[in-house]
């Protein structure tokens, strides 16, 4: 196992592409951000264990935008960098909320599974 990854690279785990939609929408809730924030904010906010890569994360963003579901603008970042910004429309908070309960509905089914019953023997 000498080319294994670290620990903490084999702990990560890879989004499929709804559920990143999903957290990159969510993460917009609490204001407006660059792309590099937004991939930071859910790697904190997710203890380090979900760490979306910038060919995930950008195209993603184009979607979203194309959808209607997320606006950009051009800003000076607080490094007095150029950056792009982006904000929750609308749009996206009604398709967040959709998102959000058909997660809650998906996850619990999910977990129904991996936890059965101690009377199904």
């Amino acid at each position: 196992m000498k080319n294994a990854p670290p620990a903490a690279c084999r702990n990560r785990i890879e989004l499929v592409q709804g559920t990143l939609d999903m957290l990159i929408l969510q993460t917009l809730r609490w204001g407006p951000q660059h792309g590099y924030g937004i991939g930071q904010a859910i790697r904190s906010g997710s203890s380090e264990i979900l760490q979306v890569e910038t060919g995930s994360l950008y195209p993603a963003l184009h979607r979203l935008e194309r959808q209607g579901w997320v606006r950009s603008s051009w800003k000076e970042s607080e490094n007095k960098q150029r950056a792009k910004y982006y904000t929750l429309t609308p749009a996206g908070r009604k398709h967040l909320a959709a998102e959000q309960t058909r997660w809650r509905q998906v996850s619990s089914a999910i977990a129904a599974l991996m936890n059965p019953r101690d009377n199904e023997a």
